[in-house]
């Protein structure tokens, strides 16, 4: 919830001995005069198909390596590293070779000023449209919506559990639906749709935390002991810090360009392959403690068990969408953090600190020490709603 609201060929190094052509396909046959390979070992050929390592969904080669003179097409990491022999000088490297894409990468170079200025257009349109249609109590429906669910039960926690159970039911359901309905309507008018009928529900969910997060049953009273402010605040901070990568393409976001579902490998995503479960339990175990009453927990239950759901239900699918390629990066990553380098699955690359020195980490940092020091201004903004 905290994290809602904010094909070309590939190359590679390798001894002759090593090189694996396809040669069902004629458009990566090498052209004698330019080639001359020897002893090629029939055992290395991998009988993967084309969209193992050819993906049309990708903006980017899937795998990323400077490029040499030799062209492997179609090959399989798992063969590439079985066929090694003593003499090869790259141990190690193509077992690190990836198949997922880079995240948070932001070139500047690459970036138009119209798809920006479009993006601010829409951004403009959006944010009106759900003041006018729902936040706006004089004209919305977001506060007949609340005193729905409210007119449920008097209980503050079950109307929290409830607002976040809505709210889940629609995000993960049209989430699982997305392949059928792409095809149906397409990539941008399903973004919208997701859009419209997500955004509202976590307002409301989130309006309403804040406006009755003081009610409920005190459980336990912490805010004087020494050092829980700087833990929760440290925790708060570092959660924002695993928003899921495709967040971070906010061009996607708001269907400016066209939305892929994406196979991110690098980052963040090396820690744990579910950044954004691993956030939002960090962000609700800090309020909880910060607050430490029964509503607190109600929605802290709420959020972390959606999320929970989500790690099963990204894996099916991704696992739908990539196939052996979400297997390889799921083989090397891990949904609890660290878990997967802890046990030497996930290698990392002696530079890892260099993925996260990128423009959206930096975006993120000050955003997140701006909604700190915001907290005031949100808190009177939801209680002028009333709901």
């Amino acid at each position: 919830m905290a994290s809602f609201l904010l094909s070309t060929s590939f190359s590679f190094s390798h001894s002759p001995n090593h090189i694996i052509i396809n040669n069902n396909n004629p458009k990566h046959k090498p052209h004698s005069s330019l080639f001359n390979i020897k002893n090629i070992n029939s055992s290395a050929v991998s009988s993967a198909p084309y969209g193992l390592y050819h993906n049309n969904n990708y903006s980017k080669p899937l795998l990323f390596s400077p490029p040499r003179r030799f062209i492997a097409a179609h090959t399989s990491i798992r063969d590439i590293g079985s066929e090694k022999t003593k003499g090869d000088d790259d141990d190690g490297e193509n077992s690190n070779l990836l198949v997922g894409e880079d995240s948070a990468v932001f070139e500047l170079e690459k970036q138009k000023l119209s798809s920006w200025i479009y993006f601010s257009v829409i951004l403009g349109v959006v944010l009106f449209v759900l003041d006018v249609a729902w936040i706006d109590n004089s004209t919305g429906f977001g506060k007949a919506f609340v005193d729905a669910v409210s007119g449920i039960s008097e209980s503050h926690e079950a109307v929290m559990l409830i607002l976040i159970i809505i709210f889940a039911g629609v995000h993960s359901g049209l989430a699982s639906l997305r392949d059928t309905g792409e095809k149906i309507i397409g990539e941008r008018a399903f973004r919208v749709l997701f859009a419209g009928l997500s955004l509202p529900l976590a307002v409301s969910t989130v309006v309403y935390f804040i406006n009755h997060r003081c009610d409920g049953i005190q459980l336990w009273q912490v805010q004087d002991a020494p050092g829980i402010h700087q833990l929760v605040w440290l925790s708060n901070f570092i959660s924002f810090f695993f928003l899921y990568p495709s967040t971070f393409n906010l061009l996607e976001v708001a269907a400016v360009d066209k939305p892929k579902l994406h196979l991110w490998e690098t980052g963040i995503m090396r820690i744990t392959r579910h950044p954004q479960m691993v956030g939002q339990v960090m962000w609700c175990l800090a309020h909880t403690i910060w607050i430490g009453n029964s509503v607190a927990v109600a929605a802290s239950v709420g959020l972390i068990g959606h999320h929970l759901f989500g790690v099963w239900n990204g894996d099916r699918r991704l696992a739908i969408r990539y196939g052996k390629d979400f297997e390889l990066v799921k083989g090397r990553t891990s949904v609890v953090p660290f878990a997967a380098i802890l046990d030497g699955r996930q290698k990392l690359p002696k530079d890892f600190y260099k993925e996260f020195i990128r423009v959206p980490y930096l975006a993120i940092t000050a955003i997140t020490l701006g909604a700190y020091f915001a907290h005031p201004l949100m808190q009177a903004a939801s209680f002028r709603l009333h709901w």
